[in-house]
């Protein structure tokens, strides 16, 4: 029983995140989708771009490059595709797993807002509120991987009030504060037919309907970082080579999140043998992360009515190593999830085309490493892996007050291998989940920028 609820809750208090499938993210568990005039071009040169507000987010001194005071608000509908194919599931007796396979991805909707003013000629304020990390997984409570997942709804709201100054006409700086919030709810089966025979015969077990698939309780987990806010910093740099061509490079800091909660459990009334050994007892959880830092090396140039750009992206996910869980109840000692993930990279291209006074066209491709770094280590809950990017998108100037974008992307996603066993100290608990994922996702952005 202990490794089940350590599996459930190490992605749930590490992930702390935003409503959107394993699929979307640009690298692990980060979402890249905070502005909609970027989805147009894959986010290629972000933090060069400064195309408007949501440059607090990519690059605070970008904003000194917004001639007027601006209003950004976004959003963006993700329909992702992640269905299961079993290859050889089986319980840690070796039995097949039984259940359907099942698809675990679920339709989502996350939203971006972003402000920047004046201070003075030479400083700009800019506020940014969106979600930089996110996962929504959800499945059938009967299918096979019913162990090691049912339904990961995970979220975070970020709070990022920014200050640029331009230093000269070439060179501009920026920075700002992170505050992060995290609420989290985390649900999985728990097999108490084969816990049975952790704790008693074969036999016995049998006698009492406890066999190994065949009577399953539950657990569902919450956690919030509520009462110990999570925060961070980030800084950027903006300079013009040219008068055609800037650089832009960004840079976030790690931010460590410390979650409390509530462990809840449906035990079957035959498998009472649970509770009376101190475990499987509703009991209080805490539990840290350190989700990953991140740092960004952009390119724009203009040639004639075309606008190149190019970006690379590093984020530091080898911060995720492993997770220790704490549990109130004194029964149910400290427990270490092992994840050993990778740093990983996103390359990204893009260019937009001036087509007249009224309309800009986007494109851009973009290739996300998954920081996973084997099958081993794949949850149904991330059951993500390298996708490649391909993105249209559009921006419609109204008039001078209003100018609303439009983007579409579709990832292509490799196909995933799984081969992950529960870690546990309990003999008849760790079960296997075998198979290959095939996933793809499609994501629908629009935005209003107000110039006021």
């Amino acid at each position: 029983m202990k490794k089940t609820i350590i599996r459930q809750s190490s992605l749930m208090l590490a992930l702390s995140s935003a409503v959107l499938s394993a699929q979307v993210q640009a690298s692990g568990f980060a979402l890249i989708e905070n502005g909609a005039s970027g989805q147009g071009n894959a986010y290629a040169g972000a933090a060069a771009y400064a195309e408007d507000a949501s440059t607090v987010w990519f690059n605070p001194a970008g904003m000194m490059k917004l001639e007027i005071k601006q209003i950004v608000v976004a959003g963006h509908f993700i329909s992702p595709k992640s269905s299961f194919t079993n290859g050889n599931s089986v319980d840690a007796g070796g039995r097949p797993l039984t259940g359907p396979d099942d698809d675990g991805g679920v339709d989502a909707f996350v939203a971006n807002f972003y402000w920047v003013t004046d201070l003075r000629n030479d400083m700009k304020f800019g506020l940014g509120v969106n979600s930089p990390f996110g996962l929504k997984t959800l499945y059938d409570d009967t299918w096979k991987g019913r162990y090691h997942a049912v339904e990961s709804d995970l979220k975070t709201i970020n709070i990022n009030p920014s200050i640029a100054y331009q230093v000269n006409e070439k060179f501009s700086l920026g920075g700002g504060i992170n505050l992060l919030l995290a609420d989290v709810t985390y649900t999985s089966a728990v097999d108490f037919g084969a816990l049975c025979y952790a704790f008693s015969t074969p036999s016995s077990c049998t006698a009492s309907g406890n066999l190994p698939q065949q009577n399953d309780g539950f657990a569902d987990l919450t956690a919030d970082n509520f009462s110990d806010l999570s925060w961070g910093i980030n800084l950027g740099l903006m300079y013009d080579i040219t008068p055609a061509t800037r650089v832009g490079v960004a840079w976030r800091s790690e931010t460590k999140i410390k979650v409390k909660g509530d462990a809840k459990f449906k035990v079957p009334a035959s498998a009472s043998f649970a509770p009376s050994t101190g475990r499987s007892i509703d009991t209080g959880i805490r539990a840290e992360v350190t989700l990953p830092q991140s740092f960004s090396v952009s390119l724009a140039h203009e040639v004639a009515k075309w606008q190149w750009l190019a970006d690379i992206t590093w984020a530091g996910w080898s911060s995720f190593q492993e997770l220790r869980i704490k549990y109130d109840n004194p029964n149910q000692p400290d427990s270490v999830t092992t994840h050993n993930w990778n740093d990983a990279l996103r390359y990204s291209v893009g260019a937009d085309y001036t087509l007249n006074d009224a309309w800009t066209l986007r494109g851009g491709l973009a290739y996300d490493e998954t920081p996973i770094p084997d099958a081993e280590h794949r949850t149904p809950r991330i059951p993500g892996n390298s996708r490649t990017w391909l993105s249209l998108g559009a921006t419609y100037n109204i008039n001078p007050a209003f100018i609303v974008d439009f983007g579409y992307s579709h990832l292509f996603v490799d196909d995933t291998p799984i081969n992950n066993t529960l870690e546990s100290t309990t003999c008849c608990l760790p079960a296997t989940l075998n198979g290959t994922y095939q996933a793809s996702v499609d994501i629908f952005s629009a935005g209003l920028r107000w110039n006021y």
